[in-house]
């Protein structure tokens, strides 16, 4: 039997939890790469790409802080939450 609450769940892929870099900041070191345990970066030449922005970890921001140049950045936390919101009521 399947579980009633199971289809009020958000699908991940409907989340918009995922870094962006500014590439004009970024310089290629690697350190988000390095750091991020679920595949969510990968060097592209001389610069890093979210090439899995679904593997990010809603509510992560651990790469953030590592970032020498400060390239990383993440959704407003007020404007995520609002989606969030907005998300389950249209799932309730």
């Amino acid at each position: 039997m399947k579980d009633p609450k199971s289809s009020k769940k958000i699908p991940r892929e409907a989340i918009p939890w995922n870094p962006t870099i500014d590439a004009e900041k970024c310089t290629g070191c690697g350190t988000c790469a390095d750091f991020c345990q679920h595949g969510v970066y990968e060097l592209d030449g001389d610069k890093a790409n979210v090439s899995n922005p679904t593997g990010c970890v809603v509510g992560c921001t651990g790469c953030l802080s590592k970032c020498p140049e400060g390239a990383i950045s993440f959704p407003d936390s007020k404007d995520f939450i609002e989606t969030l919101r907005r998300l389950r009521a249209e799932r309730s």
